[in-house]
């Protein structure tokens, strides 16, 4: 089972919300904990990550069936990347699971891009000689501006780890950037919800992503790239609540 932070709210469906890659349940504390005004909300480890369980696989697959075990009947869930993929194939897999979608800046294609970049960075860290973030920041090099502070909300001060396993998240990188697969279709409301400066949800992926999600909308947030929780916090939950609330 997947480790869970759990928000509590009025009585009502309860939102899931699945993280990206080098992420963790308490990325998004500040937005599950204002999310929470109107609901309950549950935030994840997906596996590999933060204090879930190591497994030897990062499957799309593998990730919605951990999801789909937190569920306790019927859920909104609100993925980002590749919690937002992971979120996909959920609903498409376990559509009695889903009640509502929201997928945010990622579309269920294969990219190209490899994040490989990061692993390699935290790898080149000598944890045995890092006493505080500020060293291990110093070691940590090669990043676009910013990455270091994310992977840093990753780092085990006191076990001198990083709460990732970043040989597993290597070999199955192909499958982190890729899509599986799959076929069927959610028929319920499902919300793509992208940053206006991303490239990740482009105009020629909206036909795949309506013959699988043939109800779904699509939603642009001004000004904010592909981590657009982050940079637009406020417009980000007003969306989020705008759609739940339909």
């Amino acid at each position: 089972m997947l480790n869970t932070v759990s928000y509590d709210g009025p009585a009502g469906t309860p939102l899931i919300i699945a993280h990206g890659l080098f992420g963790s349940a308490r990325n998004w504390n500040v937005i599950a904990r204002r999310l929470s005004g109107r609901r309950p909300v549950v935030t994840v480890d997906m596996r590999n990550h933060g204090a879930s369980p190591w497994h030897d696989t990062q499957s799309y697959a593998d990730m919605a069936a951990d999801l789909a075990e937190v569920i306790d009947g019927q859920a909104d869930v609100l993925g980002h990347s590749m919690g937002g993929k992971a979120a996909m194939v959920l609903a498409l897999q376990h559509p009695d699971k889903v009640r509502k979608l929201i997928v945010a800046d990622i579309a269920p294609i294969a990219y190209t891009h490899t994040q490989m970049g990061p692993i390699a960075a935290m790898r080149r860290v000598d944890l045995s000689v890092v006493k505080t973030r500020a060293d291990a920041a110093a070691q940590l090099t090669e990043l676009e501006a910013g990455v270091d502070r994310f992977l840093l909300q990753s780092l085990d001060l006191k076990e001198h780890k990083w709460k990732l396993n970043l040989d597993v998240l290597a070999v199955e990188m192909a499958q982190i950037v890729g899509f599986p697969e799959v076929s069927g279709q959610f028929e319920g409301p499902a919300l793509f919800l992208s940053g206006a400066s991303s490239n990740y949800v482009l105009p020629e992926y909206r036909p795949r992503i309506k013959e699988l999600f043939p109800a779904a909308k699509f939603a642009k947030i001004p000004g904010a790239g592909h981590w657009l929780h982050a940079e637009k916090p406020r417009e980000f939950e007003a969306a989020v609540n705008a759609f739940l609330a339909m």
